[in-house]
């Protein structure tokens, strides 16, 4: 029995040994893309958010996430500014860096070897008086029955980490989750994607791009992907292929968390149908959209610093931080960074249809194009990256006026764009969809209360 015994326990060593080994020469790409995740948003809520990275880790990537998160440990380095992960405490090692200006990125170690010394780049002061209202001073004008609403814990949902309303210019009510404040950069994950369709209307306005542009990548001349136009990009009608699924090893989990270059990944997916012809909402589709405007500009470093310079600081959002990948591509899909005043300020910029202190920086009427149903989606999406429904209500039913629309991300990020009654509410948190909680509620009920 012995000799059994001890045979077995052998057995069981050297199969522990090579299970090790496995994951350490060789690990699946579920648990890459896991670490690739686990670091990605540690660092950015660290060096942009100025979050704890342990408290981070539990909180946004362990508690709501896969159950294999829960064997991700991960490391802060301030001096390098560095987050790395690993899984198991050995396992597929992810690194993220954050470069100041350009957010986190995920990187090799020879992008690590490679990288410059970091220096912080100078942000005008803007002095806001407690005194001046909001979007130029500090001021809040409360409104007494909103502000009741937004803190109603039932209307604004679990995990609620902001919401600020805005009327006819002014911030008529903001509430705070527990941890967070009006100084809080929040992520707005697919918001983004509404925030890149200004930076490509801007473009537009400055001459340099044309939504009915074909033609658009040198790779794609020859094939079918030739024909795909600026605009069919925008309305997620490219007949691009990728998928969107979270939650396992997609095209977009691979995109985000594996991929130093996201845009030229997007752009080698083959064609499957006809542009125009099929909806297909795609992260990959909203990235490649970054690299055609960053490709307008003939210098570089002219592309990296005109969201700052041309969008953000004009418009007072001194907290927007637009994240690049590994390659020096905006991530302009998922990965931007603002506080709630901030979300705020941009959609005020939309219901003011581009307009700001008397400059016109989009075209006149490109927010009415954005939020013009796209035939494919049946009307649920707008040809400029945003949205005409949410959670099956749409634009024009019950007490949705026909003008409204969405601006939303992953795990409950939305903002509710109402024109017609110069109205915006946006709401930021940690919702998983799971969770069956309804921004709907909350919205139609501010709406009640305006009217």
């Amino acid at each position: 029995m012995a000799r059994v015994l001890k045979t077995v326990g052998a057995a069981v060593v050297v199969a522990i040994a090579c299970v090790g080994g496995w994951l350490a020469v060789a690990p699946p790409g579920l648990l890459k893309v896991g670490d690739g995740y686990a670091a990605k948003i540690v660092c950015s809520n660290v060096f942009i958010a100025g979050r704890d990275g342990q408290a981070v880790l539990a909180d946004d990537v362990q508690a709501p996430g896969h159950p294999l998160l829960k064997f991700i440990s991960v490391s802060v380095d301030r001096e390098k500014r560095l987050v790395s992960a690993r899984i198991f405490g050995f396992a597929a090692p992810a690194h993220a860096v954050y470069r100041p200006g350009l957010g986190c990125a995920n990187v090799s170690d020879d992008d690590l070897a490679a990288l410059a010394p970091a220096v912080e780049p100078s942000t005008p002061d803007i002095a806001r008086s407690a005194d001046v209202s909001w979007p130029d001073g500090d001021k809040a004008d409360i409104d007494p029955a909103v502000q009741a609403l937004i803190e109603d814990g039932n209307l604004a949902g679990p995990g609620m980490r902001a919401i600020s309303v805005v009327r006819d210019g002014h911030l008529i009510a903001e509430t705070y989750g527990a941890g967070f404040n009006r100084s809080t950069p929040l992520l707005g994950w697919s918001m983004t994607k509404s925030v890149t369709s200004a930076l490509i209307g801007m473009r537009v306005a400055e001459g340099h791009m044309d939504v009915t542009r074909a033609g658009l990548l040198p790779e794609w001349s020859g094939d079918a992907r030739a024909k795909i136009r600026l605009a069919d990009l925008m309305g997620m009608e490219s007949g691009l292929e990728f998928n969107e699924g979270y939650g396992n090893v997609s095209d977009v989990t691979r995109m985000l968390y594996l991929e130093r270059d996201m845009a030229g990944f997007a752009a080698a997916k083959p064609a499957t149908s006809k542009p125009g012809s099929t909806f297909s909402y795609s992260s990959g589709t909203s990235t490649l959209l970054s690299r055609l405007w960053m490709q307008s500009f003939d210098d570089p470093a002219a592309a990296l610093a005109y969201p700052r310079d041309a969008l953000f600081l004009p418009l007072g959002m001194t907290s927007a931080v637009l994240e690049t990948d590994a390659s020096g591509t905006f991530v302009g899909s998922s990965y931007m960074y603002a506080t709630a005043r901030d979300w705020a300020r941009f959609a005020q910029f939309l219901l003011q249809d581009g307009n700001w202190k008397g400059r016109g920086l989009l075209p006149r009427d490109y927010v009415a194009f954005m939020r013009t149903p796209t035939k494919a989606s049946g009307g649920e999406y707008g040809a400029g990256q945003v949205w005409l429904q949410e959670n099956g209500v749409r634009a024009g039913t019950g007490v949705f006026p026909a003008d409204a629309f969405w601006m939303l991300g992953h795990d409950g990020q939305a903002i509710l764009l109402v024109p017609s009654l110069r109205l915006a509410v946006v709401r930021l948190g940690l919702t998983p969809s799971r969770g069956g909680y309804d921004v709907q509620q909350l919205n139609a009920k501010i709406i009640e209360a305006l009217d």
